[in-house]
C-alpha cells in the first residue's frame, strides 16, 4: 500500500486520547526567558505598591506586568513593536472591562462582556500571531477585572497603573538586548542546526517538517533582524548550511555536498551558537561565495513594504471568509456558557469559569479536546497547591509577594513541559492574587475554584464541538494553491538560462513558507468534526513536489552536489 493510500485513509475525525495530552516533553530551550522577565516586570510594581501601602492595587499593576511574557521569539527590532502592541491591546481590554464593571452590576451583562472580549482576543491574537501565551493572559486579567468593585471616576488611574507597569514589561523584555543583541537570532540558527542534524540522522516525515519549519523560522528572524552584523552574517552562512544538509536528504534530492557538514558538525555549531561566546564561523556553503544569496536585497525589500504587506496579511485573516472566524465564535459561545452556568450552580464571581473555556480554544477539535484535559488536570492539582502555601502567604505582605513571584516563574519554566503542569503554577498564582484585595475564606476560594474549573471545560468543550469549523478545509486548500504557485515560480526561477542567486534563494525560502503553512493547514483541518473530504492525496503529492524543488534549487545553487540523474523537479 503507497503512502498516498494511508494518507487518503485517514479519518478526518480524530479519536479523543486520553494519556498522550499529559506526557512531559522536554522544556522549550528559552523557557528561561519569559520566567525571568515576568519576574522582573512583576517585582518592580509589588515592591513599589508595597512601600507605599497600596498592594490593593496589584491586580491593575500586574495586568501591565504579565506583558512580559510576550515577544521573546522574536528579534528585538519586532520585538518592540510587538509588545508595544502587547500593552496597547492590554489597556484598551482593562478600559472596557473597568468601565463595564463602574457601569452595571449585573452578572449576566457581565459574562456577556467577558464572553465577547475573550472572543475577539482569541480572533486578534490568533490573527496578528503573536504566539505564546496567546490570548489566555487577555482574558484572565480582563475577565477578573470585570468582577472586582469599580467606580467610573476610578478607571484613569487604574488604568494609568496597567499602562507603567505594562512600560516596565516592554523594558524589560529588550533590556537584553544591551548584552546580546543577535540571542533571538542565534536561538533561532541553533534549533535549525539541530534540526537539520536530526533529519539527517532520522530521515522521516516528522523530522523533514520540524527541519523545514526550523529553517525557514531562521530564516524569517533574520530577515527581520535588522541591518547585518558580522554575527548576523556568520549566522546567516549557518542556516544556509543547516539548508543544505536538508536539501541534500530530501525525497528526491540529490545527495549532500562531500563538504557538507554531518549531523555531528551541525549539532556542535548549535550547542555553540546558543552559548555566548562568538558565533562559529563556517566556511562558505559549497559553491558559493561569501555574498549571501541576496538577503540583504530581501531585507531592503522587507523594509520598503513589510508593514504594507503585513497590514495586508493582517486584514485577509479578519476576512469574514476567515478560518479564524468559527474560532471566535467557539470562544464566545463557550465562554457565555461557562460563566451563566457556573452563575447557575451559585459562584458569585464567575469568571475562572470564562478563563476556563477560553483557554480551551487551540487550532482543532482534536488539540481543544486536549487543552481541556491539561487545563482539568492542573487546575484540579493547583487548588491543591494553594491550599497548602496559602498560610505561609498570610504570614506577612511581602511572603505574599514572594509567593506569587515563585508561582510566576515556576509557571513558565514548566508549562514548555505540558501544559497541565505549568496550570498546577498558574492556579495557585492566580488565586493568591486575590488576596492582595483581602482575605477570603479558603474553603470557599477552592470551591469556587474547582467548580469553575469543570464547568468551563465542559461547556467550553461542548461548545468547541458544536460549533464547527468547516473552513479549515478552505484554508487547506488556499495553502495548497499557494504552494502550487510558489513552487510555480521556483521552476521559473531554475529554468531561467542564467538565475542570479538572489532569485533562486528568494524562490526557495518562498517554497519553504509555503510548505510551512501548508502543513500546518493540513495539521488543523485533519483535528476538525464534521469536514467534508480533505484533499490528501493532493497535499502529499504537492508536499513531494515542493521538496524536490526546493532540492533543485539548493543544487543549482551548488548546495549540494548533482545527482547523478536529473530528478523531476
Amino acid at each position: 500500500m503507497s503512502n498516498a493510500t494511508i494518507r487518503s485513509a485517514r479519518r478526518s475525525v480524530r479519536m479523543f486520547p486520553l494519556v498522550a495530552p499529559l506526557r512531559l516533553v522536554r522544556p522549550s530551550d528559552m523557557w528561561f526567558k519569559p520566567a525571568t522577565s515576568v519576574v522582573v516586570a512583576s517585582a518592580v510594581p509589588n515592591l513599589t505598591l508595597f512601600a507605599v501601602d497600596r498592594l490593593d492595587l496589584v491586580m491593575y499593576t500586574m495586568a501591565g506586568s504579565l506583558c512580559a511574557l510576550y515577544g521573546h521569539n522574536l528579534p528585538y527590532a519586532r520585538r518592540a513593536r510587538a509588545v508595544a502592541g502587547v500593552v496597547l491591546a492590554m489597556v484598551i481590554g482593562m478600559a472596557v472591562s473597568l468601565v463595564a464593571a463602574s457601569l452595571t452590576g449585573s452578572t449576566a451583562v457581565l459574562i456577556a462582556v467577558g464572553a465577547l472580549l475573550a472572543a475577539v482576543q482569541k480572533i486578534l491574537c490568533d490573527a496578528t500571531r503573536i504566539g505564546p501565551p496567546g490570548p489566555v493572559i487577555f482574558t484572565f486579567v480582563t475577565s477578573a477585572a470585570l468582577f472586582g468593585p469599580q467606580r467610573l471616576g476610578q478607571v484613569p488611574g487604574h488604568l494609568a497603573l496597567v499602562l507603567a507597569a505594562g512600560v516596565v514589561s516592554w523594558l524589560v523584555t529588550l533590556a537584553p538586548a544591551l548584552i546580546r543583541r543577535e540571542g533571538p537570532e542565534r536561538r533561532a540558527t541553533a534549533r535549525a542546526l539541530d534540526a537539520a542534524a536530526a533529519y539527517a540522522d532520522h530521515p522521516g516525515d516528522r523530522t523533514r517538517h520540524a527541519a523545514v519549519a526550523a529553517v525557514h523560522g531562521a530564516w524569517q528572524s533574520l530577515l527581520a533582524s535588522g541591518r547585518p552584523t558580522s554575527a548576523r552574517r556568520a549566522l546567516e552562512r549557518l542556516v544556509v548550511h543547516a539548508e543544505a544538509a536538508l536539501a541534500g536528504g530530501l525525497p528526491g534530492g540529490a545527495p549532500a555536498a562531500p563538504a557538507a557538514p554531518g549531523p555531528d558538525r551541525l549539532r556542535d555549531w548549535a550547542r555553540q551558537t546558543r552559548g555566548r561566546g562568538p558565533v562559529p564561523a563556517p566556511p562558505p556553503a559549497p559553491g558559493t561565495s561569501e555574498e549571501l544569496f541576496g538577503i540583504d536585497a530581501e531585507r531592503a525589500a522587507r523594509r520598503a513594504g513589510g508593514r504594507r504587506e503585513a497590514r495586508r496579511a493582517l486584514l485577509r485573516r479578519l476576512a469574514p471568509g476567515s478560518p479564524l472566524l468559527p474560532i471566535g465564535v467557539r470562544a464566545l459561545v463557550g465562554c457565555a456558557l461557562a460563566g451563566y452556568v457556573s452563575q447557575a450552580a451559585g459562584v458569585g464571581r464567575p469568571y475562572w469559569a470564562i478563563v476556563t473555556a477560553a483557554a480551551l480554544y487551540q487550532a482543532n477539535v482534536s488539540l481543544s479536546w486536549n487543552r481541556a484535559l491539561q487545563r482539568t488536570l492542573g487546575n484540579l492539582l493547583g487548588v491543591l497547591v494553594f491550599a497548602a502555601v496559602l498560610p505561609l502567604s498570610r504570614v506577612s505582605p511581602l511572603a505574599l509577594i514572594g509567593c506569587c513571584l515563585f508561582f510566576n516563574f515556576a509557571a513558565e519554566a514548566l508549562i514548555t513541559r505540558n501544559y497541565w503542569l505549568g496550570s498546577v503554577a498558574v492556579t495557585p498564582m492566580a488565586l493568591l492574587v486575590m488576596e492582595f484585595g483581602g482575605t477570603y475564606p479558603a474553603g470557599e476560594l477552592i470551591g469556587d475554584r474547582v467548580l469553575d474549573t469543570v464547568i468551563g471545560a465542559a461547556m467550553g468543550l461542548l461548545a468547541a464541538m458544536a460549533v464547527t469549523n468547516r473552513r479549515a478545509t478552505g484554508r487547506l486548500e488556499q495553502a495548497l494553491a499557494d504552494t502550487h504557485r510558489a513552487r510555480a515560480h521556483a521552476v521559473h526561477a531554475l529554468a531561467a538560462p542564467q538565475p542570479t542567486p538572489a532569485a533562486l534563494d528568494a524562490a526557495r525560502r518562498r517554497l519553504t513558507g509555503s510548505l510551512v503553512e501548508l502543513r500546518e493547514a493540513d495539521d488543523a483541518a485533519a483535528g476538525e468534526w464534521w469536514q467534508r473530504a480533505l484533499p490528501q492525496e493532493q497535499v502529499l503529492a504537492a508536499e513531494q513536489a515542493g521538496h524536490r524543488t526546493f532540492a533543485a534549487t539548493a543544487t543549482r545553487r551548488g548546495l549540494i552536489a548533482p545527482a547523478q540523474e536529473n530528478g523531476a523537479v
